[in-house]
């Protein structure tokens, strides 16, 4: 321990391990905790390694005697006659390790550039609900055809004002009370361009697989709605998208109306 015998060598040598613990030791505590590991962001060792400089600063400095020591190797390299070698030394030194490190954060990368992100994936053809198959193309809403439209309505209500209104609001605007909270915002259903421009199949893919079943056309997601086919019926989602429909005063797209779509872009 005698070459940690001064302030200086002991603030170096602080700064040595505090780096190797933030860059290599702390990725390895998670898995013997049985956690997953992963890498510490460039952002987060700056922000930690300025900690501990601005600690050790105020440490050194706490005491008279103690900065004294501190500073005396730092003015002997820069002013004593015979450290012009030293000098010399840190004068190229430095400006290469700057330019080094400067380069490596403006150098061009390999990576591939992002790709598009689609606002409306296209649904696939069929999901799996609750364990079993249901094909999605020229899939309607069945319930419009069975009962009464009022009860299905009624239905629907129920399931979103119990589920559904904290994030998407009372005024299916997108704005409940955790809208905020989540990055992407939650759908606004009074926007023209959201479930006006769907179908009804697709609105219940949307629902029940959430945000975890989102195709990769459309990646990075980060959509906060749960798969609700984990908590409501098929029943209960062909109602509430009946009442997102007849409360906003949309239409679902037909079938039809895609289909010549899709046949005038081709």
């Amino acid at each position: 321990m005698r070459y940690l015998n001064t302030p200086f060598r002991q603030v170096v040598a602080i700064l040595v391990a505090a780096y190797l613990l933030i860059e290599f030791g702390i990725p390895y505590i998670p898995p013997l905790l049985g956690l997953s590991s992963a890498p510490v962001p460039n952002t987060v060792v700056l922000q930690y390694m300025v900690t501990v400089v601005v600690g050790l600063l105020l440490w050194v400095s706490d005491n008279e005697e103690r900065w004294r020591r501190f500073k005396a190797p730092i003015r002997d390299v820069l002013g004593s006659p015979d450290r012009k070698t030293a000098r010399a030394v840190l004068l190229v030194a430095v400006p290469v390790l700057v330019a080094y490190f400067t380069y490596g954060q403006v150098k061009p990368g390999v990576a591939a550039p992002p790709s598009f992100r689609a606002i409306h994936p296209a649904p696939p053809s069929s999901i799996t609900f609750q364990g079993r198959q249901m094909v999605l193309d020229g899939h309607e809403n069945p319930l419009r055809s069975q009962g009464s439209m009022e009860e299905h309505v009624e239905v629907g209500k129920r399931v979103y004002y119990q589920n559904c209104v904290a994030c998407h609001g009372d005024a299916l605007n997108g704005l409940g009370h955790y809208a905020h909270a989540f990055n992407p915002a939650p759908l606004s259903f009074q926007d023209q361009g959201t479930i006006a421009q769907l179908t009804e199949s697709f609105v219940f893919w949307r629902i029940a697989k959430g945000g975890p079943g989102l195709s990769n056309e459309g990646a990075p997601w980060n959509s906060a709605m749960p798969a609700w086919e984990d908590f409501l019926t098929e029943e209960e989602i062909w109602s509430v998208i009946i009442f997102l429909y007849e409360q906003t005063g949309h239409s679902p797209r037909s079938w039809e109306e895609a289909g010549a779509e899709g046949e005038e872009h081709g």
